[in-house]
């Protein structure tokens, strides 16, 4: 692969779902007593309350909150519809629960996928994620995944999908929305990108978007991959 890829100068990486197994961090963490497909299903769903938290925040114009205080609001929100694992929840598992989340590997293909962006290809990589930087750090740590630069929505002020998180990371690194590619699992947040200008690029998490079409977001974005094996190349094309 050669280093002159058109207008592309960097990607932004989100990072949990996408570049991240999430899921087998946190469904470990639940007790022996809890079985595993009850610990699967608790964590997916209380992965999709925390984006419907996230998007309620979002939609009053509040400024984001601490993850870890999201999360530990919308686990007990959801126990609500896992009263059997609720028994087996005290105050102190429930922040380990919470703690998981600041430990996760990557999935198997990521590291090479972005060794391969920045060396081969010759671009800068950012993480551009909902969160919080101190959550990024663990996580980079955890996962052994290195970075330029790493841009939470605490960072920055304001969550994704909102136009002005896309705008102030490209000032920030003073880059124009042609020259960046967003690289994501989530639809919704590829399609704020897409508003702004970015290049979008999706893939695929079975962890992830569980209530989208498929069919549907195959049709929106500049590429679907089903994982990120092909990224560098499919970025090349870029």
């Amino acid at each position: 692969m050669t280093t002159q890829q058109g207008k592309i100068k960097a990607v932004f990486f989100d990072f949990m779902g996408t570049c991240l197994d999430w899921h087998s961090s946190v469904v470990q963490a639940f007790p022996p007593a809890i079985d595993n497909k009850t610990a699967s299903d608790l964590a997916l769903e209380w992965r999709k309350n925390y984006f419907l938290a996230n998007n309620q925040r979002y939609l009053q114009g509040l400024a984001p909150e601490d993850i870890d205080i999201t999360l530990a609001r919308v686990l007990d929100a959801v126990l609500g519809q896992f009263q059997d694992v609720k028994a087996h929840l005290d105050t102190n598992t429930k922040k380990r629960l919470v703690e998981a989340w600041h430990s996760q590997p990557a999935w198997p293909e990521v590291q090479q996928a972005i060794q391969s962006i920045r060396e081969d290809l010759g671009l800068e990589v950012f993480v551009h994620a909902n969160g919080t930087t101190r959550l990024q750090l663990d996580l980079t740590q955890s996962s052994g995944l290195n970075f330029n630069m790493l841009f939470s929505s605490q960072l920055l002020g304001v969550y994704k999908p909102s136009p002005e998180a896309y705008q102030k990371a490209l000032q920030l690194v003073k880059l124009q929305p042609e020259e960046v590619v967003l690289v994501a699992a989530h639809a919704y947040d590829l399609r704020g990108a897409q508003n702004v200008g970015l290049r979008t690029i999706y893939v695929h998490r079975w962890t992830d978007d569980i209530d989208e079409d498929m069919e549907k977001v195959k049709t929106e974005f500049d590429f679907y991959l089903d994982d990120m094996k092909n990224l560098p190349a499919t970025i090349a094309r870029l």
